[in-house]
């Protein structure tokens, strides 16, 4: 279990939608206090039953060392990883150090069982180095320093006896790191419903392809926009990337990380926002469905007031759409997906590269409702 001196400062603590989250803290900054618990045990000769430690933004961390093994040549401790109120596969996992002292000055970290290894470039670590990122490797050996002194070197090896088991719940698949988990943390400490790391993690996701060499890349926004993608377009996924509802921030990531073509494929209920320059889809931030589809039904210039009063009172655009069918206004399908290429085009249209934009917008219930040029030509171009 891992606390701060104060526990219940607000300063530990974030509001999310009116919730009061608690935060706790990374792999890194659980792994940290593991290698200083087992140095110390080494050291020593006993057990520790807790240890201080400094995340990598200074705040201080106190964690409870659940396990301790020791003889006099080598100790492992491990801490169990306390996320705070974070939903976040790897929290409560146990992250072990295990420590080896060298006749010479230097401090080596290596990853051991359950902490993945990197097999792609364009992450923080080369091919073939385990998944410890480079602030914690740098927190890790700071704090490792401190406690040997200047004469002494150490062997410290970070394994997660559950972490390959937990890692397809991660992110690593996607990012090529095989056989267990990452270890991670910027600041050190873990932000409850915090977008900034999502984000980073697609940005992650983003680089990789570009370092492949990829210059085109597909953007849906979460599993039914791949699953259409590949079972009814029949596209394979491998120059895909979730972006979730920051469509907006994806966006200008791909230009900024030099691509220069891009094929948007979502649902009608996530995609319709964006017609209306709505580039951060979640229901929090905006969620004028009916509005924009009661304006473009508007414009196609014969539609009753009275069917537009029916669409503007659906809870759904499933319900919408049901409408749609039934009154013969499919032509809004085409409009729509012609301004979500209009707008994600405008949005990066004053800087380079110029990048050029295609969408497929599609309903679970009712399959493809449009594309901004013909499906089959979508579909060969990608293929």
């Amino acid at each position: 279990m891992a606390a701060t001196p104060d526990n219940n400062s607000e300063d530990n603590y974030v509001y999310y939608n009116g919730k009061r989250l608690r935060k706790g803290f990374t792999t890194g900054t659980t792994a940290t206090a593991a290698s200083v618990a087992a140095i110390r045990t080494l050291l020593t000769q006993q057990p520790q039953t807790e240890v201080q430690v400094q995340a990598a933004n200074g705040k201080t961390a106190i964690f409870e060392v659940k396990t301790t093994k020791f003889d006099q040549h080598q100790a492992t401790c491990g801490i169990v990883k306390d996320g705070g109120d974070d939903q976040d596969a790897t929290d409560g996992l146990l992250i072990c150090a295990t420590v080896t002292l060298r006749s010479d000055k230097q401090i080596i970290l290596t990853g051991g069982p359950g902490v993945g290894v990197v097999t792609q470039k364009g992450l923080a670590n080369d091919p073939g180095m385990p998944a410890i990122n480079p602030t914690p490797r740098k927190v890790i050996t700071k704090a490792a320093r401190q406690e040997l002194g200047a004469q002494c070197g150490a062997q410290i090896e970070i394994s997660v006896p559950d972490g390959e088991k937990v890692a397809p719940l991660t992110y690593n698949p996607k990012l090529g790191i095989k056989g267990g988990i990452s270890i991670l943390g910027t600041s050190g400490v873990v932000t409850p419903m915090s977008e900034s790391s999502w984000k980073h993690s697609i940005s992650i996701e983003m680089n990789i392809h570009r370092q492949r060499g990829d210059t085109a890349l597909i953007l849906t926004p979460g599993n039914y926009g791949e699953d259409f993608l590949v079972q009814e377009m029949g596209i394979a996924p491998t120059k895909q990337v979730q972006m979730s509802n920051f469509v907006g921030y994806v966006l200008k990531e791909s230009q900024r990380l030099g691509f220069t073509k891009l094929l948007l494929v979502g649902d009608l209920g996530k995609m319709i926002k964006v017609s209306a320059g709505i580039f951060s889809t979640h229901s929090k931030d905006a969620d004028a469905r009916a509005e924009i589809m009661v304006a473009n039904l508007a414009l196609l210039g014969d539609v009753p007031t009275a069917f537009l009063r029916k669409i503007y009172n659906c809870l759904t655009t499933v319900s919408m759409i049901d409408l749609i069918e039934a009154a013969g206004y499919q032509a809004v399908y085409q409009a729509i997906v012609d301004k979500i290429k209009q707008r994600c085009e405008k949005l990066l249209a004053h800087k380079q590269p110029h990048i050029d934009i295609d969408a497929v917008i599609f309903s679970r219930q009712h399959g493809f409702l449009a594309a901004t040029k013909p499906l089959t030509e979508i579909e060969a171009e990608w293929a």
